[in-house]
């Protein structure tokens, strides 16, 4: 049994018992979250598609941890022109573990 659910602006594929890292969510590890936005939902026989979201159909998950993914490097530059500039990011997450999915 899966699912398609959509949160941040991305589409994530969730199952029962997995962790998944999304954007970060405004909620502090250890409580519950909700998402209701479900894209796809499958249980193995029967799929359903949602237009634009499955009715009824809501995934349960418990946050595991807050944090700052890998730090990737950001450098622009100019040839013949001196112009170098060089940035770091890491991007935050929250890695929600999913523990059931609704339907």
């Amino acid at each position: 049994m899966y699912a398609i659910v959509e949160t941040g602006g991305k589409q994530y594929r969730v199952e029962e018992g997995r962790a998944v890292r999304v954007e970060k969510l405004p909620v502090e590890k250890g409580e519950e979250v909700v998402f209701d936005r479900v894209l796809l939902f499958s249980d193995g026989t029967e799929t359903k598609v949602g237009r634009p979201f499955v009715e009824g159909c809501r995934v349960k998950g418990r946050v595991m941890q807050q944090g700052r993914g890998r730090k990737i490097v950001v450098f622009k530059y100019k040839p013949k022109k001196n112009y170098r500039r060089k940035k770091g990011h890491r991007q935050p997450f929250t890695e929600v573990l999913i523990k059931k999915i609704e339907a």
